[in-house]
C-alpha cells in the first residue's frame, strides 16, 4: 500500500461515511480493486482514516458539543450499546474485514431493506424533532441499531438513520443525530484499534495514515453539506438501488 493508494481510499471514506451505502464495505471493495493485501495494517488503516471524517464532523457541529449538555446526553446513552457489541465481538469483527461476500451481502440485503422502509416509512404528524429532549429510551435504541453495523456492509449512517425514523424522528433530526453519534463511535472504535496495533506501525506507516486522514476530512465537509441539502426533497431509494447495483456488478464481473 503506498501513498496514492491511501489518498483514494480517503476520498471513499469521505463520500461514503454519513451516506447510508457503508463506508467500511466501500473501503473493502475498493482495496480488492487497487489489489491490496488484507493485512492488519490495512484493517487498521480502514479504521483509523474514518477519523478525518469524523473531524469534519467536529468542524461543521463543535457547538453542539459545548453548548447542549443534554444532546451530549442522549448521545452517550445511543454509544453504549455499541461500545458493549464494539468489545465484546472486537476480533471477530476483525475477521469479517476484508471478507468480499459478507460486504456484498450486506450491501445488496440492506439496499433492498432501504427501499423497502422508504416505500413503507410515512413520517407521522408530530414526529419528534428536539435532540435535546429526545427521550433516552429513544436514543438507546438508536444505538442498538447502529451496533448492527459492526458487520461490514451494512451501514452505520443507514442503521442509525433508519431506527431513527422507525422510532419517529424527523429525517433531518436523525440524519444530524447521526453525524454527531458518529464522533464518539468511531473515536472510540479508531481509539481502542490503534491501541491495540499502533505499536506495530512504523513512521511510514503514519505518513500513509496522514494521507488518508486529509483527504477523508476534506471530501467529508463536502458530502455532509450534500447530504443535508439532498434528504430536503429526496428519500434513500436512490441509495438503496445503488447498493444493490454495485453488489451485483463486484459479484458479475470483478470477484
Amino acid at each position: 500500500m503506498n501513498f496514492f493508494d491511501a489518498i483514494i481510499l480517503g476520498i471513499i471514506e469521505g463520500i461514503t461515511e454519513f451516506l447510508p451505502i457503508s463506508s467500511t464495505g466501500h473501503l473493502i471493495l475498493t482495496s480488492e480493486i487497487l489489489k491490496l493485501q488484507q493485512t492488519e495494517f490495512l484493517k487498521s488503516f480502514e479504521i483509523a482514516i474514518q477519523l478525518g471524517a469524523i473531524l469534519a464532523v467536529a468542524v461543521l457541529y463543535w457547538r453542539s458539543f459545548f453548548t447542549s449538555l443534554e444532546t451530549v446526553k442522549r448521545i452517550a446513552a445511543a454509544l453504549i450499546p455499541t461500545l458493549v457489541v464494539g468489545a465484546v465481538f472486537y476480533k471477530l469483527i476483525k475477521q469479517w474485514l476484508g471478507n468480499d461476500q459478507i460486504v456484498l451481502w450486506a450491501l445488496l440485503v440492506g439496499g433492498v431493506f432501504l427501499i423497502l422502509f422508504e416505500y413503507w416509512h410515512k413520517e407521522k404528524e408530530g414526529a419528534h424533532d428536539d435532540l435535546e429532549n429526545l427521550p433516552y429510551k429513544k436514543a438507546v435504541l438508536i444505538g442498538l441499531a447502529q451496533s448492527l453495523s459492526v458487520i461490514p456492509g451494512v451501514s452505520r449512517a443507514a442503521a442509525t438513520i433508519l431506527g431513527g425514523l422507525s422510532l419517529n424522528l424527523k429525517r433531518t433530526t436523525i440524519v444530524e443525530f447521526s453525524f454527531l453519534l458518529a464522533v464518539p463511535t468511531m473515536l472510540a472504535a479508531t481509539g481502542f484499534d490503534l491501541f491495540r496495533s499502533g505499536p506495530m506501525m512504523s513512521l511510514a506507516d503514519g505518513g500513509i495514515l496522514a494521507g488518508g486522514f486529509v483527504s477523508a476530512f476534506v471530501v467529508a465537509m463536502l458530502t455532509i453539506k450534500f447530504l443535508l441539502r439532498f434528504i430536503q426533497k429526496h428519500s434513500f431509494v436512490g441509495f438503496g438501488v445503488y447498493r444493490i447495483l454495485v453488489a451485483l456488478a463486484f459479484w458479475l464481473l470483478i470477484l
